[in-house]
């Protein structure tokens, strides 16, 4: 019986993540189109990525991430 069991729970698992990564994929679909909105509206896309994960970032980390930027700027010889 509990082979039964197993296997029925397995299957709403697997059921469950492939609902999941269908509605992933429609949601993905809506973030091109808003990027694409904005592309239209004359925004840089790269750019608005880049601030996207700079605000999903710690305050602390994005610190980090821009002074280590800031150093290798430097040593390359592309500072400001």
């Amino acid at each position: 019986m509990s082979e039964v069991i197993a296997a029925d729970l397995l299957r709403q698992l697997i059921e469950r993540v492939e609902r999941l990564e269908e509605e992933k994929k429609g949601i993905a679909e809506d973030i091109r189109e808003v990027f694409a909105e904005a592309k239209a509206q004359g925004f840089d896309v790269k750019t608005m990525r880049q601030v996207i994960k700079l605000r999903n970032m710690e305050k602390h980390k994005r610190q980090e991430a821009e002074a280590l930027l800031e150093t290798y700027l430097a040593a390359l010889g592309m500072a400001e």
